[in-house]
């Protein structure tokens, strides 16, 4: 009987899959962590994003994005569904750029929105 796999509510662009990936190798996190995607209160708009190494957690759903774990809170997904995750390396800015149809409104920098 075949199993069916959950289709992640995120997606990483390829640039953002490569960076996750160099940090992974680079900073030697450990092989039971994940790459942590939600939401926390805060920021200018009401709302950060999360995103960082992290362990599972009872609440949790993991999904596989091309090799790299994706760990994120059942109850964050209606807030970032259908997000992107980008990787800008240019002049003006490096670093995750959210990409969030759900966001009724974003702050300047980015990092932070309203649902």
């Amino acid at each position: 009987m075949a199993t069916a796999t959950k289709l992640a509510p995120i997606n990483l662009t390829p640039r953002a899959l490569e960076e996750v990936k160099n940090i992974l190798r680079d900073k030697n996190v450990p092989a039971e962590y994940g790459l942590r995607v939600g939401v926390q209160g805060g920021g200018c708009s009401g709302l950060s994003y999360l995103l960082g190494f992290d362990k599972p957690k009872e609440q949790d759903e993991t999904f596989d994005l091309d090799g790299v774990r994706l760990v994120m809170d059942k109850k964050h997904a209606m807030y970032v569904m259908g997000m992107e995750v980008d990787f800008q390396d240019g002049l003006n800015a490096r670093g995750f750029v959210f990409n969030n149809p759900q966001a009724k409104s974003t702050c300047g920098c980015g990092s932070s929105f309203s649902a």
